[in-house]
């Protein structure tokens, strides 16, 4: 007989690894718009950027180590990260700083979606610490799209 638990806590290392690959290509969305925002706007989306690329990559460990404590692998490579994440790629170097900002801002409500679906599969684990720690996350990524949304009038 399958444990439903066990069921349920291979989900969650499978669903943190996602969180996991999206943090790590968020942060490199974001820092790429820090080096390419132009515009009269520069200074403060360049430090905004900046300081929010910052804020992603400090939860990259403990997303990492989490899936660990769980007993499961994390992502090895840039490879597995693109295979996971949901973040898509942008290449444009000339994107305005508005749409800069859209995007940044879609991608991190993208992410509190995924986070807060993410704590039924906590529960189903019986997984109080995971359940903690996306409480922690969904706050984080709900500041990002309140900050960025500001922006945006």
């Amino acid at each position: 007989m399958t444990d439903p638990k066990a069921n349920s806590t291979a989900q969650m290392v499978a669903e943190i690894n996602g969180l996991l690959a999206d943090h790590f290509a968020l942060y490199v969305k974001t820092k790429n718009f820090h080096w390419h925002v132009k515009g009269p706007r520069f200074r403060d989306l360049h430090l905004l950027f900046d300081e929010q690329a910052i804020a992603i990559q400090g939860q990259i460990d403990v997303i990492g180590e989490r899936a660990r404590k769980l007993g499961g692998d994390t992502i090895t490579s840039v490879g597995s990260i693109a295979q996971r994440t949901q973040i898509t790629d942008q290449d444009n170097a000339n994107l305005s700083a508005e749409d800069m900002i859209r995007e940044l801002r879609d991608d991190n409500a993208a992410m509190v979606a995924q986070l807060k679906s993410m704590k039924d599969t906590a529960d189903a684990a019986g997984d109080n610490a995971t359940d903690g720690l996306i409480d922690d996350w969904t706050d984080a990524a709900e500041e990002r799209v309140w900050f960025l949304n500001s922006l945006l009038g």
